[in-house]
């Protein structure tokens, strides 16, 4: 059985996602941890990692490439980073490619200030992480960007290939939404209170 431990936050769903996590036992070292908001769920995990590193991704990420993990392990380890991630790819709408083009173009531009990162695909180094805090949990949206501009941008890196996500926050936010939400973000940066605030991101 492969030793690297695969923990899933399951946020009280109604799907049988726990019983389909634990469907895998015979071939995964899977556990199912309680959840609630992402930043909870995530952190409840990352404590109970004993791993260099510990990586973050959402439910429905599929990797585009098989060796990514691998080789974002083995850049860790050489450039001694913090933080990495990867591009992130759609293949449900036009609209939605052009959005995520734009959001690796940021991921990349971001090496020159603050790191930016999405919760879709984080790959921390396991101490700094802890150091940093985790996930801000009073954060009801985009607490992975909170953390990620928390890490040198020497210590940060995007790394080549991709994961597929889906289209689904953009079908039920809509892309107007969600684009002003991406900008309103960026603006007030520093402004945590800003992230304290309910915008309905969950509501969808």
């Amino acid at each position: 059985m492969p030793v690297t431990p695969v923990l899933v936050a399951d946020a009280g769903s109604t799907d049988g996602t726990p019983d389909v996590v634990r469907s895998f036992r015979d071939r995964l070292n899977v556990q199912v941890v309680p959840g609630g908001l992402p930043s909870v769920g995530r952190n409840r995990g990352a404590a109970l990692a004993q791993t260099p590193y510990v990586l973050f991704i959402d439910a429905d990420i599929e990797l585009a490439d098989s060796r990514l993990i691998r080789r974002c392990v083995e850049r860790m380890r050489r450039k001694d980073l913090h933080l990495c991630t990867t591009n992130i790819l759609c293949r449900e709408s036009r609209v939605g490619k052009m959005f995520y083009y734009g959001n690796n173009f940021v991921q990349y531009l971001s090496r020159l200030g603050w790191p930016f990162a999405t919760g879709m695909f984080m790959m921390f180094n396991t101490q700094r992480f802890r150091e940093l805090g985790g996930f801000h949990e009073q954060a009801l949206f985009a607490e992975d960007y909170l953390l990620a501009k928390k890490v040198a941008r020497s210590k940060f890196r995007v790394v080549r290939g991709g994961v597929y996500t889906t289209n689904r926050r953009f079908e039920k936010m809509g892309y107007g939404r969600v684009t002003l939400l991406f900008f309103r973000t960026a603006f007030h940066t520093f402004d945590e209170k800003f992230f304290l605030r309910d915008h309905k991101y969950w509501a969808y």
